[in-house]
């Protein structure tokens, strides 16, 4: 299983029935945006860069980064679209993703996040892993998105995204696998949600964006059977939409390079509080 953790299995009673059902909405950017997919891979260890206070408060935990989508995605509709097999039913390899009203692309947002936040983690003391090598790739589809954290062993898996939903709604929000039956292990679930709340509070402490007003129930946290990047996983992960590109204000801060760096800055806080 690869689980390091373990809490009471109160937390799996708590999921309950509810997490055998998948929540429905907009471009939700996991697998999840409902645009087109696609296959490829290569891991990476990350490395530092300057600026950033060294420390080893997460030596020897193993962090795994899932930029949503890749840049190649939309060139390679016949790659993105292959179906595969996520647990408990079929689904497109990858997504395109979404993008503003002014054009910068989920893709784009993703890998910028996941690098500031590679660097991050990697001079903390963790050993990072990203689930693609850049942003002019197509894919990995989203099986080997899940195997590359699985073979990894790792302590937590985080999954970039950005949402694509109505330009009313606004916010972000987490997404974290429900129990399928035989598909899904209890302990994994558990531990997500553990991983979700920490990573939740993290965020909304460091970037100051509020919950999201139309997933997650009020609580920013949408609970779903449908992702095979989640149903797959052996390990705890969650995805995490860190705004509504197609939302005004919510774009304005994901295009902006300091606020990008606030967010890789919440989201190591919140990964190191759940590893600590």
């Amino acid at each position: 299983m690869g689980i390091r953790r373990c809490r009471s299995a109160a937390v799996v009673l708590a999921l309950g029935a509810a997490a055998l059902t998948a929540c429905g909405g907009g471009d939700d950017g996991g697998e999840g945006a409902r645009n087109a997919p696609a296959p490829t891979t290569a891991t990476q260890d990350g490395g530092g860069s300057p600026g950033r206070e060294e420390g080893s408060g997460l030596r020897g935990r193993t962090v795994v980064i899932d930029p949503g989508h890749n840049g190649g995605n939309a060139r390679n509709p016949d790659v993105i679209n292959r179906q595969v097999d996520i647990g408990n039913g079929k689904k497109a390899c990858d997504t395109t993703g979404t993008a503003t009203n002014a054009g910068y692309p989920e893709h784009a947002f993703t890998w910028d996040v996941s690098v500031k936040l590679r660097d991050i983690l990697t001079e903390q003391g963790a050993k990072v892993l990203l689930t693609r090598p850049d942003d002019k790739g197509v894919g990995p589809c989203i099986d080997r998105r899940a195997e590359i954290g699985n073979r990894a062993n790792a302590d937590a898996v985080i999954s970039v995204h950005a949402d694509g939903a109505a330009p009313n709604q606004h916010g972000f929000h987490i997404i974290e696998p429900a129990l399928v039956r035989g598909v899904t292990d209890p302990e994994m679930v558990e531990e997500s949600h553990e991983l979700s709340l920490a990573v939740r509070q993290a965020f909304r402490d460091g970037t100051g964006l509020p919950y999201s007003n139309y997933r997650g129930d009020g609580d920013a946290i949408d609970r779903r059977n449908d992702l095979g990047g989640l149903n797959l996983s052996d390990v705890p992960k969650i995805f995490i939409e860190c705004g509504n590109m197609r939302n005004a204000g919510d774009a304005a801060k994901l295009s902006n390079e300091q606020f990008r760096e606030r967010i890789a800055q919440s989201l190591a806080q919140g990964l190191k509080n759940y590893l600590s």
